[in-house]
């Protein structure tokens, strides 16, 4: 990674405003077993609700960092003006982190200024097969987790998001790839596969979390057969912009 650009508590890197607005939808991660939404995803939308794929086309490489920052403190100053009860879990680039110690210092600003609780904080690691440096990787991690934040590994079981990573990092959470989920209930080798990686999440003390469901079979199979209880997808709720979506059903315990 390159330097640290923090110099006086000023960032040079993250100081200056972006030169295009973006907002933030959200969609909530629930609990099947407790019925109830624990966390609730920020989702990088337009200010019209446009897709994401209009914002992140205008980062470029020397605005990363800028953007990064700047989405941990429009999620926590959304949520915080929705009265959100549930934990807030950001998405942010391991690329786009300097140095942790520092680089954490917008987000623990904000959330003092709104009066946020950091402790609610999850932090989901998006894009890891850019990461050449896995030590780095690491000591976000590390440094994470003795600041109280949760950790989270997205998109796992897809592409570069796989076994490996677990041999080295220590994550909270893992959220299993929709590419693993979609047709569970009717598919066997995802079952063996899903059963496979909630045993080792048991015996490594990690979360999973079941993205992309679609369907009340796929949200029963992986709670009744695989014991996978924390669940993201349409089956629950959309996105929704700037607000906190209501929840259409759970899976029957």
């Amino acid at each position: 990674m390159t330097h640290c650009a923090r110099t006086d508590h000023h960032c040079k890197r993250c100081d200056h405003p972006l030169p295009f607005a973006f907002s933030m939808a959200f969609q909530p991660i629930v609990d099947v077993a407790r019925q109830q939404v624990i966390t609730h995803e920020a989702l990088v939308r337009g200010l019209g609700d446009e897709s994401a794929y209009g914002v992140l086309s205008q980062v470029s490489d020397n605005l990363l960092y800028r953007f990064d920052q700047a989405c941990r403190v429009k999620a926590i100053e959304l949520a915080s003006g929705l009265g959100m009860t549930s934990g807030l879990s950001i998405n942010f680039l391991p690329n786009a982190v300097y140095a942790p110690e520092a680089c954490i210092q917008a987000t623990l600003d904000v959330s003092r200024r709104v009066g946020w609780p950091t402790e609610r904080l999850v932090f989901e690691i998006t894009e890891t097969e850019s990461v050449s440096d896995r030590g780095h990787l690491r000591s976000i991690i590390d440094t994470y987790r003795q600041m109280g934040f949760t950790t989270a590994l997205d998109d796992f079981g897809k592409g570069h998001a796989n076994l490996d990573l677990l041999a080295e990092l220590r994550p909270d959470k893992l959220k299993i790839d929709r590419a693993l989920v979609m047709g569970c209930h009717q598919d066997t080798r995802r079952q063996i596969l899903l059963k496979a990686v909630a045993d080792i999440a048991t015996q490594l003390e990690i979360d999973l979390v079941a993205e992309g469901i679609e369907c009340r079979e796929e949200a029963k199979w992986l709670h009744e057969e695989a014991g996978i209880v924390q669940h993201q997808g349409f089956y629950y709720a959309r996105p929704a912009f700037e607000s906190m979506p209501a929840v259409a059903g759970f899976a029957a315990p």
